[in-house]
């Protein structure tokens, strides 16, 4: 039998006999007695010995609770060698990242390459329904039809503008919030059932938006554009992108040793800015040699496809059956402890913010030092999430009013940021990596989760001061060459978010990865919903001011961050190791 399955039948055996090793614990268990077992108590009297040599024998045994809490200890605080029960596997069943990117590419292409054409298909139809409703109401009112995806000088109306606007908003308020809340829930599913099946779920309800997408598009006078916002909620309630890469991380977790983790984050950031650089150019080629928008919608329906099939069929599960069982018999002992409560007391005590207490742990191995440096971590992480999607499409509007830039310019000054981008996450962090960790040990033991270090936390400082200066340069650029110039260095900054996400894992146990990762989900959620809403709002606010005021506010968030990483504390993390002794220190007392 596996050592996995035999681990699983011990956990379970677990639930009832750690009710006879703690007291606080309340669980009823019944055990059968076998056949020789029950004749021999038949065959006792009162003169018979108080232990029979078969009972001495079981007592001399370990019991599966104590099999069970061991192999928890040494999957815990056993130095890092790898995804755990991976070794013996040959190797088109060993985890490793460099399955998953395959499929992560195209994801990203799909991702990058739909957000301008749904922009401008949303922009059309929505248009067409505005100057519909004005021909019904004015018999004396014509207009040029709408072509989807071409230029529409008609469109230009600010009714027009104010209704996508209110569209985006909508759009973004639905999958924001929903994804805020289920993507928590989803890191914690996937510590205790592995992580393939939850990525999958995860990129449902991309698949479901681009098919609702494709059948508005396919009947643009039938079927109305805010059925879109169905696509939207879809999305949301499978947990959206930002879930999908978060549980990505967790992945790369499992098979990344702590001192090498930044490095396998930086490659899915890599891989996520290769994919919105190539992604716009890729469609904009199809749609000046199809003439049509909607080919685009098709070929990323496609990708979500492969990404879908590609990760069911050919990546392996880079959690253990061990580590799920551990997780899920925690998290059953948890419950076991807590009074049950219906479905509306549930619904009016629920909080949202309730999985963020993860980044806060308190009890025996935690320190105050510990809380600080998860506390800062995620916001530093948030507010830098934060601030590169809310000036996504700042950007492209400032450009355009202040050096008139076209779509091409846009498309290529994204281009050769994202291309920078790119270049910095696959060498410069690798390289930085190595002259001050040394080369990789390759198969050799890792020391483990021992907190961030000082090459972290110096990378994540530098990082912030590209950004920084980036985003002053947007702000007191003269002219596009000294913008595209900013969009460079602030590029280099690009390393701080892999580092950081690496970072937050370093200070906690494995099998919290999950739930600290969505956790940060839970926070790039509701900074995906606010900060394009404040900031677009200082640009209206600002923009016949001076058109830079919304950089230099966001230069100032910059300045912000950069002084709480000056709280960071390096060699700081979770310890478990107290309650471990004691629990065996209570095992000897029952003995």
């Amino acid at each position: 039998m596996d050592p996995e399955e035999v681990f699983a039948e011990e956990a379970q055996e677990e639930a009832g006999l750690s009710g006879s090793h703690t007291p606080d614990l309340v669980v009823e268990t019944q055990y059968p007695l076998r056949n020789g077992d029950d004749e021999s108590a038949e065959g006792e009297d009162e003169n018979s010995p108080l232990m029979s040599p078969r009972r001495r024998r079981n007592a001399s045994r370990k019991t599966p609770y104590s099999r069970a809490r061991t192999s928890y200890e040494r999957a815990i605080n056993e130095p890092w060698s790898g995804a755990q029960g991976s070794h013996a596997l040959p190797w088109y069943k060993k985890p490793s990242i460099f399955w998953l990117l395959p499929a992560f590419f195209p994801f990203c292409i799909a991702f990058g390459g739909i957000i301008v054409p749904k922009t401008y298909l949303v922009l059309d139809l929505i248009c067409q329904d505005y100057l519909s409703d004005q021909a019904r109401r004015d018999p004396t009112f014509h207009f040029l039809p709408v072509v989807l995806g071409d230029e529409n000088p008609q469109c230009r109306d600010p009714e027009v503008q104010a209704r996508v606007a209110t569209f985006n908003l909508e759009a973004s308020l639905l999958a924001g919030i929903f994804s805020a809340i289920i993507s928590p829930h989803l890191g914690s599913l996937s510590d205790r059932y592995g992580r393939k099946g939850i990525i999958v779920f995860a990129s449902l309800g991309a698949f479901m938006a681009e098919i609702i997408t494709i059948i508005i598009g396919r009947n643009p006078g039938s079927i109305s554009v805010y059925w879109m916002l169905a696509g939207f909620l879809l999305d949301g309630l499978s947990g959206s992108f930002t879930t999908a890469m978060a549980l990505s991380f967790a992945y790369a977790s499992d098979c990344s040793p702590p001192e090498r983790r930044n490095i396998a984050f930086g490659y899915f950031h890599g891989t996520l800015f290769s994919g919105i650089a190539l992604g716009p150019i890729l469609a904009g080629y199809l749609i000046k040699v199809t003439g049509t928008v909607m080919v685009v919608f098709y070929v990323a329906l496609g990708c979500h496809v492969f990404y879908i099939v590609f990760i069911t069929l050919f990546v392996p599960e880079s959690l253990s059956k061990e580590r799920q069982m551990l997780a899920r018999e925690k998290r059953r002992v948890k419950r076991a402890n807590t009074p049950r409560k219906d479905f509306v007391t549930k619904l009016r005590n629920y909080n949202l913010f309730k999985p963020l207490w993860v980044l806060r742990p308190t009890g025996e191995g935690t320190s105050s030092a510990l809380r600080k440096n998860l506390l800062v971590l995620a916001a530093i992480d948030t507010m830098m999430f934060g601030v590169a999607m809310g000036t996504m499409q700042i950007l492209i509007i400032y450009a355009e009013y202040r050096f008139g830039w076209t779509a091409v310019d846009s498309s290529m000054f994204l281009s050769v940021v994202n291309v920078c981008r790119v270049l910095c996450l696959v060498l410069l962090l690798p390289l930085l990596t190595r002259i001050f960790r040394g080369p990789s040990l390759g198969g050799a033991s890792s020391s483990g989760h021992r907190g961030a270090d000082m090459l972290d936390i110096n990378i994540i400082r530098g990082s912030i001061l590209f950004d920084l200066i980036g985003y002053l340069g947007y702000a007191l650029s003269p002219s596009g060459a000294v913008m595209v110039v900013g969009g460079m260095v602030a590029s280099l900054g690009g390393i701080g978010s892999p580092t950081l996400q690496s970072a937050l894992t370093k200070h906690i146990p494995a099998d919290r990865t999950g739930q600290v990762l969505g956790a940060s989900g839970l926070l790039h959620a509701l900074a995906r919903v606010v900060a394009p809403t404040v900031f677009n709002l200082i640009y209206r606010q600002t923009v016949g001011v001076y058109a830079g005021i919304v950089f230099l506010c966001l230069a100032g968030v910059f300045v912000v961050v950069f002084v709480l990483s000056w709280i960071l504390k390096p060699n700081v993390y979770l310890h478990e190791d107290s309650v471990f002794e004691a629990d065996q220190e209570q095992d000897s007392h029952d003995g």
